[in-house]
């Protein structure tokens, strides 16, 4: 059956695409992080939708469950098989290609498979703006973004991916396409399958196209580093500036002293903006449609008025692209400093903005009676609500033997979460890795619809099996 189940791949897409050596399919197989490594019984390669039609009916005529993958940056265990070796893996790569720009219509249409950051330059190449940036964008596909409903740095200005989305191309579970490749900004024809697409980490359908939303290019962007005593003054800022720029203010970053520290400790080139050390410090960035002295004057505007006000303590405006880009390094190069220095516990949540600052203050210590001596590296999107809270062991203990503490840290975490309203995954996605806790924190009647969803549109339950639920 398997055998037969190959050959017809095979005929599907070309012997060459389908991968069954253990050589060829391993780069697949591996989370980013490097912490699990699953099996397949191959890896598919499709180049364009029909082909992913094609490979899906064959799956749901053989049964075999199938994982989409796009570029395999999530941090959820979402987009790579288990163990069982029963799944094939689908890999969207080879679906790259922007199939068309609409400059009046302000969109793009692309294949699931395109890479953000060529993505980015595309729109930039046709004078516009397509705001979603992370970390990983050099690496990650659109259709990873989409199906994660990611975030990024612009949320608070942009929205999350699903917010940049028009339209979608989908084939469903029954390897039917689904097209909905349509640039409207209103379309109120019944029930929103986009959405119900966007996010659901390929466990109802495989997104193999998009229509995404462009925006004008700002004439100016302006950073900067503003230093502070606290959260809850972290929390007084941007209520400032959000008063004084208005829709100017595009990221706001919140990175604690731990989190510079572990930086500086590791990447010693990066700049040291302060001569000496504060608590907490916001990055911050001002885009301006009219010019940038319009942005420098508002942004510094505002930071005099939390100066005075007492809210701010010091601040670093970038007065060049060069300088924007060191400020900006501090900040990316956090994830990558507390990987150097050893396996740590990682949680990515929100919460009501409001609350930040008493869960940080009550979680911190929580764990700090539990595992004397423990260290948290908080950071994140501020703006919008969402912390990557990671916990890192005390000194001298191994981070092994930490990571076995790994459910009840969460326990502690997520517990603290629900308590002040808030929710265990703010851009991650729930994947393998959080489907457990989804059980934990989610309401009955909303586990009931999801799954309900799940039986309609999936009813053979090959779709990236054992994820979300």
């Amino acid at each position: 059956m398997a055998d037969a189940f190959l050959e017809a791949c095979r005929a599907a897409i070309g012997f060459e695409h389908v991968l069954t050596d253990d050589a060829d399919t391993a780069p697949y197989l591996t989370d980013w992080r490097g912490r699990f490594t699953g099996r397949c019984r191959a890896v598919l390669r499709p180049s364009d939708t029909d082909a992913v039609a094609r490979l899906v009916r064959l799956c749901a005529q053989y049964r075999v469950p199938l994982v989409p993958q796009g570029g395999r940056t999530g941090l959820v265990l979402g987009s790579v098989p288990d163990a069982s070796g029963d799944a094939v893996v689908l890999s969207l790569r080879r679906l790259n290609r922007i199939r068309a720009i609409d400059p009046f219509n302000r969109t793009m249409t692309v294949d699931a498979g395109c890479i953000l950051h060529d993505i980015q330059q595309e729109a930039a190449r046709h004078g516009m703006l397509f705001p979603l940036s992370l970390a990983a964008e050099g690496s990650c596909s659109i259709g990873g973004n989409l199906s994660t409903n990611a975030g990024g740095t612009g949320v608070l200005r942009y929205g999350n991916t699903r917010e940049l989305c028009l339209g979608l191309e989908a084939v469903t579970a029954q390897g039917e396409v689904w097209d909905s490749l349509r640039g409207l900004r209103k379309d109120n024809t019944g029930y929103d399958l986009r959405d119900l697409y966007i996010g659901a980490e390929g466990t109802l359908g495989v997104i193999t196209g998009a229509v995404l939303k462009l925006f004008p290019q700002p004439k100016a962007a302006i950073t900067a580093l503003v230093a502070l005593n606290g959260v809850r003054d972290a929390l007084d800022l941007l209520k400032l500036l959000e008063t004084a720029c208005g829709p100017t203010l595009t990221g706001y970053e919140l990175m604690s002293d731990v989190c510079l520290r572990l930086v500086a400790s590791h990447f010693p080139a990066l700049p040291q903006p302060f001569p000496e050390r504060y608590p907490q410090y916001a990055l911050l960035e001002l885009s301006s449609h009219e010019s940038e002295a319009h942005g420098v004057a508002l942004l510094e505007n505002a930071i005099e008025a939390a100066l005075e006000a007492g809210v701010a303590r010091d601040a670093v405006v970038a007065t060049s692209i060069a300088q924007s880009r060191g400020l900006w390094a501090i900040r990316e190069h956090i994830p990558l400093a507390q990987a150097a220095a050893g396996k740590n516990i990682k949680h990515d949540i929100s919460l009501p903005i409001s609350r930040i600052a008493d869960f940080v203050r009550h979680t911190d210590a929580l764990l700090a009676r539990a595992y004397p001596g423990v260290q948290v590296v908080c950071f994140g999107h501020l703006g919008d609500g969402n912390l990557h809270y990671n916990v890192a062991p005390p000194e001298g203990i191994h981070h092994d033997d930490f990571l076995r503490e790994q459910a009840a840290v969460n326990r502690i975490v997520h517990d603290s979460v629900a308590q002040f309203g808030g929710s265990i995954s703010a851009e991650h996605g729930i994947g393998a890795l959080k489907r457990d806790e989804l059980v934990r924190y989610k309401a009955s009647v909303e586990l009931n619809l999801m799954r309900a969803l799940k039986a309609a549109l999936d009813p053979l339950g090959i779709m990236n099996p054992g994820k979300i639920l």
